[in-house]
């Protein structure tokens, strides 16, 4: 169970840092050119000037921490700016969660943000932003070595009714467990890397380990025959 769970981990970091990666260049491309490179300090594109303040304080201290050479030579070319440096040196360092909030925070009548949401497959800025802090828990849980397995997970995704691309016939009730959240990292990783084997491999780690239950992670017997999987 131990090592089904490590394995599963594995997996899902790879899928996310694709989203994390393509999350972060849409952010940059397209809000940078709706507005300039420091978008992400103007106040008056967000929603919460409090929540932005707090993803601020985080994102200054993953770039005080940098020693990337790109950063170092911003602060000493441009020492006298008190701005952060723009869009495509600071949010290269900026945590998946981070980027998630910043996504979330902005208000919902900028361009980008529907720009960004149909991108993604996710039609409009109504559901992509309860897909993104669920991605960003899982990361949570990856990074820090926690069970996936048999667990409830917080949070509950807004679903669309009728996506675009590829979905599931039969939507998951249990939305806590895993499975829902494997349904969204597949839809968007479809998008992001059409090619992608993430089915294949999550399969194949089942296939590895009979003893677990996939109805601990929410998956009904059917799953692979579904569009999404197929």
């Amino acid at each position: 169970m131990y090592n089904f769970d490590r394995e599963l981990r594995i997996l899902l970091f790879d899928v996310i840092e694709k989203i994390e990666i393509s999350l972060r260049t849409k952010l940059i491309y397209h809000i940078s050119h709706e507005f300039d490179p420091w978008w992400f300090q103007n106040t008056t594109i967000f929603q919460d000037s409090g929540a932005l303040i707090e993803t601020l304080a985080s994102i200054k201290e993953e770039v005080k921490r940098s020693k990337d050479i790109f950063i170092q030579e911003h602060k000493k070319k441009y020492k006298d700016d008190l701005r952060f440096p723009p869009a495509w040196k600071t949010l290269e360092l900026t945590s998946f969660g981070s980027l998630s909030k910043l996504y979330g925070n902005l208000k919902n009548n900028i361009k980008s943000k529907d720009a960004i949401a149909q991108e993604f497959g996710a039609v409009n800025h109504t559901y992509l932003p309860s897909w993104l802090q669920l991605i960003a828990q899982i990361r949570n849980y990856c990074a820090h070595h926690s069970r996936l397995w048999n667990r409830n997970l917080p949070g509950t995704p807004k679903l669309l009714s009728k996506p675009p691309y590829k979905w599931v016939n039969d939507v998951p009730t249990d939305t806590p467990r895993l499975y829902m959240h494997l349904c969204i990292m597949r839809y968007l990783d479809n998008i992001i890397a059409p090619e992608n084997s993430f089915s294949v491999k999550l399969q194949e780690l089942l296939s590895k380990y009979p003893s677990v239950d996939p109805n601990a992670l929410g998956m009904k017997p059917s799953w692979t025959k579904e569009p999404l999987w197929n």
